[in-house]
């Protein structure tokens, strides 16, 4: 890691970390924090499309990250960026999709590592039965994203 920034959201802080041009991550943190890292063009950019994101005027995000993990959680992650804004898809629709029908458990475990929340939409995954399912960043946090992506589609 190069270096980290953490900036202020409706959400409450957000930390990204980012190396060689490129954010390795990007999460909600707890409480207040000590320091606020070094900001970046890179950094300043990130926040500028979240900030639209959350603001319904963005639908996809073009700034260069990377996802680390291991093989599995990678491609459970590429299954995450392939949700359509606005729709959702269950933790067996996922695990599908992967060729692993079984693997639904394994599936959400990957879904919780996701290093880069909001841009790799693991929000848009919730339970067989449609309920809301754990979320990194609170469940209130994802219902509130699932609301606005229904609301801007």
């Amino acid at each position: 890691m190069d270096g980290f920034a953490i900036y202020k959201s409706e959400f409450g802080y957000l930390r990204m970390e980012y190396e060689k041009g490129k954010i390795i991550y990007l999460k909600k943190i707890q409480g207040t924090p000590k320091e606020n890292g070094a900001k970046t063009e890179l950094t300043d950019e990130v926040f500028e499309q979240l900030t639209e994101y959350l603001a319904g005027r963005r639908k996809k995000f073009d700034f260069p990250y990377e996802l680390r993990g291991t093989e599995f959680q990678k491609k459970a992650w590429a299954e995450l960026e392939k949700i359509p804004y606005g729709q959702t898809r269950t933790y067996g629709q996922q695990a599908a999709a992967m060729g692993r029908p079984k693997a639904s458990r394994a599936v959400g475990m990957a879904n919780h590592c996701n290093p880069i929340i909001i841009v790799v939409p693991c929000h848009r995954v919730i339970g067989a039965n449609g309920n809301l399912t754990g979320y990194g960043g609170g469940l209130p946090m994802k219902e509130a994203l699932l609301k606005l992506e229904a609301e801007n589609k």
